[in-house]
């Protein structure tokens, strides 16, 4: 069966456009509550958190709609990251977890992330059975069995409390200071209050969400704002998280950007020395850089590359045994502590070491020499993709024999919004441009 509702990561879109509408959320609501619910009794539940976006009032109403029409029981967390409802989903014994969130996409979007009953993302598999109940419908429950819906007032406080125990016992962040970007998202109180009752001297940013704003100049995808706070500020680190709190990106005292990759390479590192890194693999996609798998090789450790997504990267991990995988633009999946991204968490990874070591941020996020690297996105009309007209796929064909032998093209399809992502790495700086700008100019022309 086709896949016309899920892409990488859940459901996602513009709100109040094809396929996030309220219908479709009643639908898929009931949907997965049919396909959760346990049919010889017992109590049914699912968890439902959100970020901070205006829509996500009307996606919370339409799911607990569809969920309750189904007999499942709604426990609603509010605003809180991602990674809370991958790890409260388990501890509430819930049947199902879901987050509503677009994470790094701008508020006019959003999504709908699901959850199994162990805290991690559902398989495809699972996924397209939800998809075909949704095409077919479902048998609503007997009256009798109608759910019912409960606003749970301390989801993020067993979050936040959870996150603290991933750090040594009684380590403090005294004498630090730290700016966090929360991107007006769902982590808004949740990370400068960690940071805070750790011992830590907060600089907040990106703490005022109205609804609208999420993501808008600040967060992960955006640090600048955070680059230039932590410089005024003196402070000794920046850490930014997107929307749902699931990535970061992290800022030295300097005011430089590292990406997912450096960190990554940082911790695996760190775990390897102390033989905490099973498999001696670390695990992540094929957008992350050829000068990580470089260092790591360097050190007797592999590299394991999935597809795009961090779901991949974790069904990737439980299928090999792997404790730490992620992705360059910043989900860090550590399944000793979490089942998905956490940005706070990984944070506090961070300022650990920096702690332990007593080194500054620019010594521990720079690991390695990144291979240059391009990427360039194309907007195109949804639709039919621009990849399958001719020639795009001339241009991309040249580009691959100019680059046999000198470095690597990655063109593809986004899971999560109308756009060809055209990625390249090549030592040559002169030819990497070359060939991304000449792809781009293709797929430009074909999309006009």
């Amino acid at each position: 069966m086709t896949r016309e509702l899920f892409g990488t990561d859940g459901v996602r879109g513009t709100a109040n456009s094809f396929p996030m509408t309220a219908e479709m959320a009643l639908m898929l609501g009931a949907a997965v509550g049919r396909h959760f619910r346990r049919e010889h009794g017992g109590v049914h539940r699912v968890v439902i958190g959100k970020d901070t976006r205006l829509s996500g009032y009307m996606f919370e109403n339409a799911l607990t709609a569809g969920l309750t029409s189904t007999g499942m029981n709604v426990l609603l967390l509010g605003p809180v990251p991602t990674p809370a409802v991958g790890l409260l989903t388990p501890s509430m014994r819930a049947d199902l977890g879901i987050m509503i969130s677009a994470s790094h996409n701008p508020a006019i979007d959003n999504g709908i992330k699901f959850f199994g009953p162990d805290g991690f993302k559902l398989s495809d598999a699972v996924e397209a059975e939800i998809e075909r109940l949704v095409q077919e419908g479902v048998r609503p429950s007997e009256p009798q069995n109608i759910g019912r819906a409960k606003r749970i007032d301390d989801g993020r406080f067993r979050y936040q409390e959870r996150v603290k125990s991933t750090l040594p016992h009684g380590l403090r962040l005294d004498g630090m200071k730290v700016v966090v970007d929360c991107a007006n998202g769902a982590a808004y109180r949740t990370a400068p209050e960690v940071l805070w009752e750790l011992g830590a001297d907060v600089i907040p940013v990106g703490t005022a969400p109205n609804g609208l704003n999420i993501n808008a100049d600040c967060g992960s995808t955006k640090p600048q704002v955070a680059a230039e706070t932590v410089v005024a500020h003196g402070a000794h680190v920046g850490i930014c998280l997107d929307g749902d709190a699931d990535r970061i990106i992290l800022i030295d005292e300097t005011g430089q950007v590292a990406d997912g990759d450096q960190f990554m390479a940082l911790i695996a590192s760190r775990w390897a020395a102390e033989d905490r890194l099973k498999g001696g693999t670390l695990v992540s996609t094929v957008m992350s850089n050829l000068g990580l798998e470089r260092f790591l090789q360097d050190k007797g450790l592999r590299l394991e590359r999935t597809r795009v997504g961090d779901r991949y990267v974790v069904e990737a991990m439980r299928a090999g045994g792997w404790n730490l995988g992620g992705e360059q633009s910043g989900h860090i999946v550590m399944t000793d502590y979490a089942t998905t991204g956490d940005g706070l968490m990984a944070g506090l990874q961070f300022l650990c070491e920096m702690v332990r070591t007593g080194k500054p941020a620019s010594a521990l996020s720079r690991s390695f020499v990144p291979v240059p690297q391009m990427l360039k996105n194309v907007r195109y009309a949804n639709g039919e993709t621009p990849l399958e007209a001719a020639p795009v796929k001339s241009a991309i064909a040249e580009a691959e024999a100019q680059l046999d032998g000198k470095g690597r093209l990655l063109i593809r399809k986004s899971g999560t919004e109308p756009l060809i992502r055209v990625m390249a790495e090549c030592e040559d700086e002169g030819l990497l441009s070359e060939v991304v700008d000449g792809i781009v100019a293709e797929v430009q022309a074909v999309s006009a």
